[in-house]
């Protein structure tokens, strides 16, 4: 007498054929994507660099590729869209600290610190804290980012960019494309595009959590722009220019991307 007891068993052995199938399948495009990962990579790593200038440092492919997502952002880009700001109890009680590029001067006194504003080619101005100080004071307290990846709830009080430059008188710069900062000593700098420089939320700050900033976080004046990563917010800043042509950019010499916008 025969038995049935066996007939499933074709049915467990289809099942099991198309496992082992998904199975190669999946593992098959896991190896042909890696392989592809890899051979752009290596194409990329020996692509030539591009020419050293304003940017410098990276890969011809790569910086083609991050000049035209600044022009997607700049076209975008407009002062009605603000950052999300933060109540004052939701900042960071130690703020972080992550770079003293500019910093290390030992001979450098806080108290008899000036800002060199440039107004024109052999003009310029020299400006106190207290000066600062004197104008109507705005905070922010924001999520500051930085291109490692972390970010902070941070909250800063100072003059607004855009009423320094009506304080001062500098319309006719402002219609300019740019504007350049640095450290007294040199070391550290950057270049703004004039939109994000005059964005609302741009702030020549003097404090931090209420109190006159530190000298590690860049007494007694820095740059604190929301619409940018934290390579852009100039710590100790020593003096301001204004141009229609780039000016130089510490992290867009060594590679990074010179806008850094978010």
């Amino acid at each position: 007498m025969k038995t049935t007891a066996n007939k499933p068993q074709p049915v467990e052995l289809s099942i099991e054929k198309k496992i082992k199938r998904r199975n190669f399948i999946s593992f098959a495009t896991f190896f042909v994507a890696g392989g592809a990962a890899f051979g752009g990579w290596k194409w990329l790593y020996n692509s030539p660099e591009e020419k050293a200038g304003i940017t410098g440092g990276a890969r011809q492919p790569l910086r083609r590729a991050l000049n035209k997502t600044e022009l997607f952002f700049r076209r975008i880009f407009s002062n009605d869209h603000v950052v999300k700001t933060y109540p004052k109890e939701r900042a960071a009680r130690v703020v972080r600290v992550n770079s003293d590029i500019g910093l290390t001067d030992e001979s450098f006194d806080v108290s008899r610190w000036q800002l060199s504003l440039v107004k024109k080619k052999g003009e310029v101005l020299k400006i106190n804290i207290e000066d600062l100080k004197a104008l109507p004071k705005t905070e922010i307290v924001y999520d500051f980012k930085c291109v490692e990846g972390w970010d902070q709830i941070q909250h800063w009080a100072g003059l607004r960019f855009i009423d320094f430059i009506d304080y001062y008188q500098l319309h006719d710069q402002a219609k300019m494309g740019y504007v350049g900062m640095e450290t007294p000593d040199g070391e550290y700098y950057i270049g703004l595009d004039m939109e994000s420089a005059l964005h609302p939320q741009t702030i020549l700050a003097y404090e931090m959590n209420d109190k006159p900033i530190t000298e590690e976080h860049g007494a007694p004046l820095r740059l604190i722009i929301p619409v940018k990563y934290g390579i852009k917010n100039l710590k100790r800043i020593g003096m301001i220019n204004f141009s229609n042509q780039r000016p130089r950019d510490y992290w867009a010499e060594q590679g990074y991307d010179y806008y850094s916008g978010l």
